[in-house]
């Protein structure tokens, strides 16, 4: 979540902010719902429901060597 500077915390981000910095890293538009779809899927949250983005990108990772082409 953002604090008074206006900063975010990469331990606690929401969907939304989690949406945002992945396009932003990506450079392509990362739709809310493919991120809600991957918390469906398993995808680590904290227990409020926030998002610690190395926990998640980590998930995201180890998940790319289980799809075949």
């Amino acid at each position: 979540m953002s604090n008074a500077g206006g900063t975010l915390d990469p331990n606690r981000l929401t969907i939304e902010q989690a949406a945002k910095v992945l396009s932003a890293a990506a450079k392509v538009r990362i739709p809310l719902e493919h991120i809600v779809a991957d918390l469906e899927s398993g995808a680590p949250r904290n227990a409020d429901g926030t998002i610690n983005l190395m926990h998640f990108a980590a998930w995201l990772v180890r998940g790319m060597g289980n799809h075949v082409d």
